[in-house]
Formats: C-alpha cells, sequence, structure tokens
C-alpha cells in the first residue's frame, strides 16, 4: 500500500499527471482512505517540492507542474474527502495589494498553501484595503498574506492592515506580508504578524500560525 503512495508522491513532484490519475484509482481500489492518499501521497509530495524550491534544486517551471499535478489529485478526491467529513486545517485569503499588478510570488504562495492544506481564497491582483477587509468579514479566514513586489506599493500592505485596525478587527486574524522589497524590519514597523522570504518557508509558518490558533 505505501509502495504505491510513495509512487504518487514522487509522480506528483515530477508533475506527472496522468500518473497520479491513475495511481489515485488504484489507491481507491486498493480500499485506501482518500485523506491517506491526499496526505500521504499527495501532500508529502508537495511538501518534498517545497523543500527543494527552498534550497534551490528545484525552480518555479517544477513547482507549477507539481502544483498541476495536485490540483488534479485534489480535485479526484474531493468528492470522497467530502463523504468522509475531511476538512482543510484551516483558510486563507491571499492577494497582490492596490497597485501591484504582479502575480506570481502570490501564484507560488496559493499553492504552497494548499499543498500544506489550507483552504485559499486567492483575490487576484491589485487588491484595495477595502477588498480585503469586505471578504474577510464575509469568509473569516484564518489569515491573510499580502504581496507585493514593488517598493511603491509597501506602503499599501500598511493601508490595509490600517483598515483592519480601523475597523476593530485587526487583532482577530494573523497578517503574513511577502514580496522581494519586503523585510521583516518593515513587517514589525506596519504591524504584520509573519514574514517569510519564500514561498515554502510562508506556507510552513502559516500551517504552525493557524495550530497554534486553533488549540
Amino acid at each position: 500500500m505505501n509502495a504505491i503512495l510513495d509512487e504518487m508522491s514522487t509522480a506528483l513532484q515530477e508533475g506527472e499527471v496522468e500518473i497520479i490519475k491513475e495511481l489515485i484509482g488504484k489507491a481507491l481500489g486498493y480500499g485506501i482512505s482518500a485523506n491517506e492518499i491526499l496526505e500521504q501521497g499527495l501532500l508529502s509530495g508537495m511538501d518534498e517540492i517545497a523543500v527543494k524550491f527552498k534550497n534551490n534544486e528545484v525552480f518555479v517551471p517544477e513547482v507549477m507542474l507539481a502544483a498541476r499535478a495536485m490540483n488534479t489529485g485534489t480535485a479526484l478526491l474531493k468528492p470522497y474527502l467530502v463523504e468522509s467529513g475531511a476538512k482543510a486545517i484551516g483558510k486563507a485569503l491571499i492577494g497582490t495589494v492596490k497597485g501591484d499588478l504582479h502575480d506570481i510570488g502570490k501564484n507560488l504562495l496559493r499553492m504552497m498553501f494548499e499543498g500544506k492544506g489550507i483552504e485559499v481564497i486567492d483575490l487576484g491582483v491589485g487588491v484595495a484595503p477595502e477588498k480585503f477587509l469586505e471578504v474577510y468579514l464575509a469568509e473569516t479566514p484564518d489569515i491573510i498574506a499580502l504581496s507585493a513586489l514593488l517598493t511603491t506599493t509597501m506602503k499599501e500592505m500598511k493601508n490595509t492592515i490600517d483598515t483592519f485596525v480601523d475597523r476593530g478587527v485587526r487583532d482577530d486574524v494573523i497578517i503574513m506580508i511577502g514580496g522581494a522589497p519586503v523585510t521583516d524590519n518593515f513587517r514589525a514597523s506596519i504591524g504584520a504578524d509573519i514574514y517569510r522570504e519564500d514561498a515554502a518557508s510562508a506556507a510552513e509558518a502559516a500551517k504552525q500560525a493557524i495550530q497554534e490558533s486553533k488549540k
């Protein structure tokens, strides 16, 4: 049984979508639960990719291929996971801030979050502070991740946090920031909770923060 899940993890890392489909069918046929397939087959593969990405052993194209395989696998498993009552570990709201149209870093973060079992609401790029607040109030995610790739748009991170402060909900949510020009000193200066310099580390920090918040 474990051999199939190990094979699935490897196939995911290599972005082999058709092999992932075949192995999920086999695993389900052998009576392996959807949750085991998700955790020991797909998520373990994404964890490996995250480590390799962090160590510069793989790069953005390989991560994108792995993420595509992950998305295919989770789509196939979704009906079985719903049936078994499996739940995401938490929910994240992500977006690139107002005035900034860069999305590669944000898209990588979404993939890494999903690879940690975090449900993601992706608002896209150029997201105004008011939009982050509006969706937060409607969806009540555990964490909000703000991305900025320009020094000129970093100020929108502070504006977003200030909008949450003004509404009186800042302390109800974890706020993470990231992007090429962002630093931990900047995080501290604007009152954000978490900064990490790469998507893999950010996803691991988000998972830990969500789990801590639910204790």
